[in-house]
Order: structure tokens, then C-alpha cells, then sequence
């Protein structure tokens, strides 16, 4: 894709959520903004090979019994303070959960965004952002203590199963997951028990 993604950095005193919302208002076309590290970023429009594959993903997820996979919903992540340490919309996920009443207040309370400790398994498909997917979202959800990342990365033509995150101290751009799996991109994808191993063959351009 040609387009390159919007990045901003948020001033201290703006709430990240009011942010956001102030610039999906304001856009002449239908965009879902995200906040990691504190610079917001508008990701640019997925092509079909990246929706296509993602869907792929996900019903692969499906077919292996997870009924509560999904793409979509925006999460928050929030720092030990309560403050918003990230709001990102993956590209798929498995939730823990399905949304329960406290999980719908937590939603309008944040004006849309649910808590991230709804998500089990993370999952995103690069762009021309690669570099969001692969630093700060990567670290952001690390930060967040999600157990699996799974990252297919169609810039270095790669697909990654990255497990055990660490926050070795307060710093939370300093997380980082500890087990990197990584395949060619076409190669099947083993993630951890009870998950399934993915296909990544989807992903290959025809």
C-alpha cells in the first residue's frame, strides 16, 4: 500500500480517548485511530490481502473451537496509575471472555474502548506500519500482560508467535515478550496449547 499512517504525539493533559474521538470526528473518511507510547496513530486502510488473511486467521480460530475470537473492538490497556497506557483495535483476538455487564461499563465509562484483560491472544497483520506492529503495539501489549502476540509481518515476509511477556521494571517501553516463534510466511504457525497451529499460506500474494 502507498498510504503511510498518521502519527501524532499527545500532550500530557489531553485525554487520550477524548483525542481520538475529536480526530475519527473530524476525518472525511471512516477511520479507528489508535494511542500507543504516546503518540497517536491512524493506520492506513488495509488492502484486501490483509483483511482476507486476517479473516482466514480467524476462522481458523473458529474452526478449533473458540467461540469468543473476534475483530473489531477497541481495548484499553491502562497503567498501574489508572491513566491510559494504550488503546489499540487489533486486527483479531481471542477473548477470555465475552463481555460481561462490568465489562459494558468499563466500555461506556471509556467511551467505547473495552478493558484489554478481555483478550487471551492478540493478533495483528502489518501494513505500511510494520514498524507500529512490530515496536510499540508489540511492546504496548507485552506491557499489558497478554500472554500471546501473534504477528504476521508481510514486510520481512515472516510470522511470529511471540509468547511470555516482561515488564522487567516501571517503564512499560521497556516490556518486551521473552519467546519469539518464528516461520516464513506460508509455513504453518505453531502457537502454545489449547491453540491451534496456523496457516499462514493466506498471506502469500497469488
Amino acid at each position: 500500500m502507498s498510504a503511510e499512517p498518521i502519527m501524532e504525539p499527545v500532550m500530557p493533559q489531553v485525554d487520550p480517548i477524548d483525542l481520538l474521538r475529536t480526530i475519527e470526528e473530524a476525518s472525511p473518511m471512516p477511520i479507528r485511530p489508535e494511542y500507543v507510547e504516546g503518540t497517536v496513530v491512524v493506520p492506513p486502510q488495509p488492502n484486501d490481502n490483509h483483511n482476507d488473511g486476517a479473516f482466514e486467521l480467524s476462522f481458523q480460530f473458529r474452526a478449533a473451537g473458540f467461540r469468543l475470537v473476534g475483530m473489531g473492538n477497541g481495548y484499553r490497556a491502562a497503567n498501574k496509575d489508572g491513566g491510559t497506557l494504550g488503546l489499540v483495535v487489533p486486527d483479531f483476538y481471542v477473548r477470555r471472555r465475552k463481555a460481561s455487564e462490568l465489562d459494558e461499563s468499563y466500555r461506556k465509562a471509556n467511551k467505547g474502548w473495552y478493558p484489554v484483560d478481555m483478550i487471551a491472544l492478540v493478533g495483528e497483520v502489518t501494513s505500511s506500519n510494520h514498524w507500529a506492529d512490530t515496536g510499540p503495539k508489540l511492546r504496548t501489549y507485552a506491557a499489558a500482560g497478554i500472554p500471546v502476540y501473534v504477528l504476521i509481518d508481510r514486510h520481512s515476509k515472516t510470522a511470529h508467535c511471540y509468547t511470555d511477556p516482561v515488564l522487567p521494571g516501571e517503564d512499560p517501553t521497556e516490556a518486551y515478550y521473552d519467546t519469539d516463534t518464528k516461520v516464513d510466511l506460508g509455513a504453518p504457525l505453531p502457537l502454545p496449547a489449547p491453540y491451534p497451529t496456523l496457516d499462514t499460506a493466506p498471506f502469500l500474494e497469488s
